[in-house]
């Protein structure tokens, strides 16, 4: 329920909105989720026809939102080649028109995470061979894709290594630094810790997350770019 809450904070379309809908929810009836969501009930009813009356749109939607799943950083040209290979006559118009439908053009992926901006500091890793032995000694983040019925959204967590607690997470639509960074101020208005140790995405790079981090004195450790075994602390807290 309260992922709903945060997904309704967010500066979402009524579309976006709509595609959140899940009417077999087994908890939440679609009253309760068009309130958590702060959409009107008869905007619902008002689905568009290709969504409830066209079997051949719902399926074709139910292949892009499942390889979507797996490739996120898809656009309209990569699906209309994956749904030809399998057989489906498709064109680029009719697969953007349901990509808007699934909310899935509203959350397209930015910038890759793990790319650095040019002009961004890169800061060294200095976890090897460190023993982390206690709480709040050093702290790590991570984004991943959630899928919902219809498309994505991101979430930032940020966690204690030590104690595998997730101190603070953010939802948003986009790949920009401003989720992470106010994730970021949660966690560290609870406590501090002596490292955090980050990828060399773009978004913990930036300015604003970086000066929020030494402003509060904090050691900033970068894992080496394009080396996912550099980032042993994240796996150690997701075990």
């Amino acid at each position: 329920m309260s992922g709903l809450k945060k997904v309704a904070s967010l500066a979402l379309s009524v579309d976006a909105k709509r595609a959140l809908i899940d009417p077999h929810h087994l908890a939440l009836s679609l009253r309760r989720q068009c309130d958590l969501l702060g959409l009107n009930r008869a905007s619902w009813y008002h689905v568009p026809a290709l969504a409830q009356d066209s079997n051949e749109d719902a399926a074709h939607m139910r292949l892009i939102d499942e390889e979507y799943t797996r490739h996120p950083f898809y656009g309209s040209r990569k699906l209309v080649v994956w749904l030809r290979r399998q057989g489906y006559r498709v064109n680029r118009k009719r697969v953007q028109r349901l990509m808007r439908a699934l909310g899935l053009q509203d959350v397209a992926p930015g910038p890759a995470t793990s790319q650095a901006h040019p002009a961004h500091t890169i800061y060294p890793y200095l976890l090897q061979a460190v023993a982390i032995e206690q709480i709040d000694h050093v702290w790590c983040n991570d984004i991943t894709y959630i899928r919902l019925r219809h498309g994505f959204v991101y979430l930032v967590a940020i966690k204690d290594v030590y104690s595998r607690l997730v101190l603070s997470w953010q939802l948003s639509t986009t790949m920009e630094a401003a989720f992470c960074t106010e994730a970021l101020q949660q966690a560290l208005g609870l406590r501090t810790p002596a490292i955090f140790n980050t990828d060399q995405g773009n978004q913990f790079t930036s300015h604003q997350f970086i000066s929020t981090l030494q402003q509060h004195g904090v050691a900033i450790s970068m894992d080496g770019k394009g080396r996912c075994c550099d980032d042993v602390v994240y796996c150690m807290s997701t075990r």
